[in-house]
């Protein structure tokens, strides 16, 4: 129990110290979590377990798409494939289809990857070549 509390904190530290870069690529990877844990239910028959882990992807999705800045350019390409993720979601979870997960996980996981090298190639030049 007390490994728990710790394991909590912990968790909690993380986000609470976390840049807001840190915090978007927490975000993919909870979508990326709850999307490989809706396929896991869907598969073993646990469909409120499966609809759950949907929909917390779905959130996760919907709060990325409501912070994009849409002074940038990129934005707008971003807002059109979280839109098409989230219509894929909502597609998945009413059906029960795993086929949907594996076809829209491959893009959150391609953002994702992206952001994580954005986030490098910045931290190379905020503070040069290490």
């Amino acid at each position: 129990m007390a490994y728990n509390n710790l394991y909590q904190q912990y968790q909690q530290n993380s986000i609470t110290t976390a840049s807001p870069e840190e915090l978007t690529l927490m975000l993919y990877n909870g979508a990326i979590k709850f999307i490989n844990l809706g396929k896991l239910h869907i598969e073993s028959k646990e469909i409120e377990k499966a609809n759950n882990a949907i929909k917390r992807a779905q959130d996760i999705i919907y709060e990325l798409n409501n912070t994009l800045d849409m002074s940038y350019p990129v934005s707008s390409n971003l807002r059109s494939i979280y839109t098409f993720i989230i219509e894929r979601l909502v597609d998945a979870n009413i059906k029960k289809d795993v086929k949907i997960l594996d076809e829209i996980l491959p893009l959150i996981e391609g953002i994702r990857d992206t952001w994580k090298e954005a986030m490098r190639e910045a931290r190379k030049i905020k503070y040069g070549a290490l």
